[in-house]
């Protein structure tokens, strides 16, 4: 049984909550700048252009690639011969947000009682965090910033079986067009398919943690992938909704099995904006 302590968590979960905020993946970047490339709308090309310029900004400067820093989203890969000591976990991880938004000078957007006083919590905590346990003596943190732009435009939808892969791409076409600028295109589009209710919208959103460019690797879902990214493409919503061929970067799929009634789908967007930070302990 390996020991890792509580104190090593909460470090680098504030590491990671600036360093996430500031540097925009190198999958995403170069993305964009092949979407810049291959761009012929000349408003579109601006918009991209800006948003190279923004990207390069806050990384030479250290400052937030976007105001809104989100809601923090953790995901982490625990492995099951680890053992945490020195702390609760959860509360390591939220004092890692604590400390990583206070001392990078983020917005905080938490707020509590979110049907009535709606009082900001002042830290952007507490964080959302999901847990897998997995094989090893490891942690994997990976820390998430999720915007409300793009996850206001989150959708699941239940459809009948019989409706099929068509269903899956209306719905999510459908998704994409009633969002228009409101997620900050180009996006990368997170699918969840099957599971159940709860379980298909993590899906969808764990599908965002898989770079640009890498498909499923069951090569049926990796043709649903590219073929929804076609068509998305095809909107010529484009850049920031001013039109144009780049709606997209990239569209992630992950499935899972599901009751024989049921054909659950989720869509979780990300904005331009993907930001993302992972470290093992």
């Amino acid at each position: 049984m390996r020991e890792i302590r509580a104190s090593a968590i909460t470090e680098t979960v504030a590491r990671l909550c600036q360093e996430a905020n500031y540097y925009l993946p190198e999958d995403v970047l170069e993305a964009l700048k092949r979407a810049r490339q291959e761009e012929e709308s000349p408003r579109a090309q601006q918009v991209l252009d800006v948003i190279l310029q923004n990207s390069q900004i806050a990384r030479e400067k250290q400052i937030a690639l976007c105001q809104d820093t989100g809601t923090t989203v953790i995901f982490l890969e625990l492995g099951q011969d680890a053992h945490i000591v020195g702390g609760d976990l959860l509360e390591a991880l939220t004092e890692g947000v604590r400390r990583g938004y206070k001392g990078g000078f983020l917005r905080n957007s938490m707020v509590r009682q979110p049907f009535s006083r709606r009082v900001n919590t002042g830290d952007n905590t507490p964080p959302v965090v999901h847990t897998e346990i997995v094989p090893g003596d490891r942690l994997k943190i990976t820390v998430m910033p999720k915007g409300g732009g793009c996850e206001n435009m989150s959708r699941m939808a239940i459809l009948r079986p019989g409706d099929g892969k068509q269903g899956v791409m209306d719905f999510t076409l459908r998704t994409i067009e009633e969002s228009g600028g409101n997620p900050c295109p180009p996006l990368i589009v997170g699918i969840g398919i099957g599971g159940s209710a709860e379980y298909v919208m993590y899906l969808a959103k764990k599908s965002l943690l898989r770079k640009v460019g890498e498909h499923n690797p069951d090569p049926e879902v990796a043709e649903l992938e590219e073929e929804l990214l076609s068509r998305i493409n095809a909107t010529g919503i484009g850049p920031q909704a001013w039109g144009g061929r780049t709606t997209a970067l990239a569209v992630n799929i992950e499935t899972f099995a599901t009751h024989i009634t049921a054909l659950p789908v989720g869509v979780n967007l990300q904005c331009h904006s993907a930001r993302l930070k992972t470290a093992v302990l």
